[in-house]
């Protein structure tokens, strides 16, 4: 077969493949041209999730008619006013996304210079298909329409509506926080979903990540080397089932690098179960010459001359902060806490010398400066008066001994044959409740309790998405919910073998992981056995965390 030159419509098909993937990526790219140009403010419009409109308008310098029609051929860009490739600090420079848009999409492209009339130019999958005047303010607006409509074989891998809005969220969410000076807006079907004004970073980055990280994250800035490392990081027990709230940026550029997630990753060695994701949103600032963004189309991946450097200053940096808030705990509030050691009564022997009163109980504090913190104990017990009896009281034989208090709402300590044994409250309830609701499963039905007042919760608008595209598999765990408006799902009914539980305050612990496994379990041929899987997160609802100690919840025999 003879070598041929490839015409210019599938070049830019080719090219297309590179760049655009999916809606979010053609969003990402319109939106990062946008901020390159200047703009003080970007509007973003979706409809489908970005597959039947994309919209982006901005209040930048605008464009000539002459750089419009040189904007949509391949490799025609402003970014570079040189040849320093290697000194790239706009978002792009390979100046394809436009002609790759175009090329599988009906694209609109209108500008207009301040004091200058606007333009229009289209174009219908690579061919023009009309321009003229456009009414439109200063600025560039951007319309594209019917993504990948007449590549099949494209638009058949493409996901659900509600899929690719959660990834064009997500996009829209990594630019604002990589440019917080940008005020952003951004329409889905016709709602509004965000409205950001310009801000600091750390205003920007509590406005767009969960609003308990400001009670659970820990601030970070490191300097080491000529590189500076900013941002906020959740403590390790705050974390999620998925690394979906996880930001990385790279000289003001959202990165997804595989080095800065291992990094992030390492740092939390030994503090996070291995299923189990932190929050984070890092700012890593490096010299210019000191990485290549030119390594990736999109521009997603970066290179480091000195890896090693930048991947110790991330781990070395985060697991020095972690270490100064080892004594905080997501699991341990003061409001459902207030004493940080609990302990059983212990009667005194009938024959001991000494009236009640002869040692009264003192309060000690367990640790300095903490309000609330206290030990009741005896300081001396008076000796037997005149017979011989056992000085140790005989322990019964259990695995984890007998219970014999609680410190910080979270910890059993028990009393064991051969020492002390310090028990999870929380992570032993969730194995007794998954165990009972296993035993549940088998015998057939999912037992349910309907709650007399449904319970609302509140969650990200992409959880719920998920949580509803779950709701049979769910319901056949015992667990009835509904969506309840764009960022709430109501809780009709849950697992009688939860018993008495508060959806709304312990529901987000553990429901990202188990509309992980919901999916999971939709699409895997072992559709019994992921569903068992299912159960596992459900445990989470209501299990004992924060809470008094209980012998009628941790009797000896359970432990």
């Amino acid at each position: 077969m003879s070598i041929r030159r490839l015409p210019a419509e599938l070049i830019n098909r080719i090219a297309a493949g590179e760049v655009v993937e999916r809606p979010a990526s053609a969003l990402k790219e319109l939106l990062e041209n946008a901020l390159d140009s200047g703009a003080s403010s970007v509007s973003a419009r979706l409809y489908a999730g970005g597959l039947e409109l994309i919209e982006v308008s901005d209040d930048g310098c605008g464009m000539a008619l002459g750089d419009m029609r040189l904007a949509l051929e391949r490799h025609a860009t402003s970014k570079l006013p040189g040849d320093a490739i290697d000194r790239v600090t706009s978002f792009g420079c390979r100046g394809e996304a436009l002609p790759s848009i175009a090329s599988v999409s009906r694209l609109t492209l209108e500008s207009r210079l301040r004091g200058a009339d606007g333009w229009r130019i289209e174009i219908d999958h690579g061919q023009p298909a009309g321009e003229g005047p456009a009414a439109l303010p200063p600025g560039t607006r951007v319309k594209v329409e019917g993504l990948f409509d007449k590549v099949p074989a494209r638009r058949k891998f493409l996901k659900t509506p509600r899929a690719e809005y959660a990834a064009c969220l997500d996009a829209v969410k990594r630019l604002a926080m990589a440019r917080s000076d940008v005020g952003f807006t951004l329409d889905h079907d016709g709602r509004r979903i965000l409205t950001l004004q310009p801000a600091q970073p750390p205003a920007r980055v509590a406005e767009l990540l969960t609003h308990e990280l400001d009670r659970h994250g820990i601030g970070i800035d490191v300097v080491r080397d000529g590189l500076r490392l900013t941002g906020v990081i959740s403590l390790p027990t705050f974390n999620r089932g998925m690394a979906d709230q996880q930001y990385l940026f790279v000289n003001s550029r959202p990165v997804k690098d595989r080095l800065l997630v291992g990094a992030l990753r390492g740092a939390y060695r030994d503090l996070i179960a291995r299923d189990r994701h932190p929050i984070a949103a890092l700012f890593l600032e490096v010299p210019v010459e000191e990485v290549d963004v030119n390594v990736h189309p999109a521009k997603t991946e970066v290179r480091f001359r000195d890896s090693a450097a930048v991947r110790g200053l991330i781990i070395g940096g985060l697991r020095h902060a972690l270490d100064e808030e080892s004594q905080r705990s997501a699991a341990r509030e003061q409001a459902a806490a207030p004493v940080m050691w609990t302990s059983e009564s212990i009667d005194r022997h009938p024959g001991a010398s000494g009236g009640p009163d002869a040692f009264p109980q003192r309060g000690i504090p367990a640790f300095a400066g903490m309000t609330g913190v206290a030990e009741d104990q005896r300081l001396f017990e008076p000796a037997p008066a005149g017979r011989a009896e056992p000085a140790i009281e005989p322990v019964p034989s259990f695995p984890l001994g007998v219970a014999r208090g609680q410190v910080a709402a979270t910890y059993i300590v028990a009393e064991a044959e051969d020492g002390l044994v310090i028990v999870d409250q929380h992570a032993a309830h969730e194995r007794l409740v998954l165990e009972r609701m296993r035993a549940a499963r088998e015998g057939g039905a999912v037992a349910r309790q309907a709650l007399l007042i449904p319970e609302v919760v509140e969650l990200d608008e992409p959880d719920c998405d998920r949580l509803e595209g779950a709701a049979a598999e769910l319901s056949d765990m015992g667990l009835d919910l509904e969506r309840f408006g764009p960022m709430a799902m109501l809780v009709r009914a849950v697992p009688a073998a939860l018993g008495k539980t508060d959806p709304a305050g312990h529901w987000p612990v553990g429901c990202d992981h188990g509309q992980r496994q919901a999916s999971i379990a939709r699409h895997d041929p072992a559709h019994l056995r992921q569903k068992q899987r299912l159960v596992q997160p459900l445990t989470t609802i209501g299990s004992a965390r924060d809470r008094p100690f209980c012998h009628s919840r941790f009797t000896s025999k359970a432990l």
